[in-house]
């Protein structure tokens, strides 16, 4: 079998984020794709470097690799959204943000959201139907979306890989791994689940 430092050779994944980002919710998983042997890229509606927060105040910078503008899902096997509460807040109120997002949703490829990252799935009409947890204060704002939100520290629904906060991250991190490493899930795209319910013409 092979391990999980070989298991992500050859693929290229999409941390979406802006300024604001929890600083350990994009380092450490950010490490942690890099030793599985992923090629990552750093996508940004900044140019140049984004900032950090951490817990209390600025922490770490990371340079942007691929301007917003530029970047395109199909490029990318993997996608990965940061929490913090700045950086979801404004890339959910970010059209383009919200579209790259919905890209990697009607592709059915997999994504990984931790503690406030749900806030751009949300958005981008990615939540309803779907088993997921995240930072307690969006328990809400999942459930009005319809999704099935659950109080563990990481829960996986066919791709989608979430968890609540900082403490989550080994366990996330793992299973993030895992969904990436697995791939494109069939049938859960938005455009195929829509393709699913419509009438063929006779």
């Amino acid at each position: 079998m092979e391990s999980s430092a070989q298991s992500l050779n050859g693929k290229t994944i999409a941390i979406l984020s802006e300024n604001g980002f929890e600083e350990s919710e994009l380092f450490q998983p950010l490490q942690a794709l890099k030793d599985a042997g992923a090629e990552v890229k750093i996508v940004s509606p900044q140019a140049g470097r984004i900032k950090g927060w951490n817990k209390t105040d600025w922490g770490r910078t990371v340079e942007v690799d691929v301007a917003l503008d530029d970047a395109e899902a199909g490029g990318f096997d993997g996608l990965l959204l940061p929490g913090g509460v700045m950086n979801p807040d404004r890339l959910r109120a970010n059209p383009k943000a919200v579209e790259f997002v919905r890209e990697f949703v009607d592709a059915a490829k997999p994504i990984a959201a931790i503690c406030h990252g749900p806030w751009t799935l949300i958005e981008a009409g990615a939540v309803e139907g779907r088993k997921m947890t995240s930072w307690a204060s969006l328990k809400s704002d999942l459930v009005n979306a319809g999704a099935a939100w659950v109080d563990q520290e990481v829960v996986t629904d066919q791709g989608l890989v979430t968890s609540r906060s900082p403490d989550d991250i080994p366990a996330f991190n793992r299973k993030m791994i895992e969904e990436f490493a697995e791939g494109r899930h069939a049938g859960r795209g938005r455009t195929e689940r829509a393709s699913e319910r419509a009438t063929p013409l006779q």
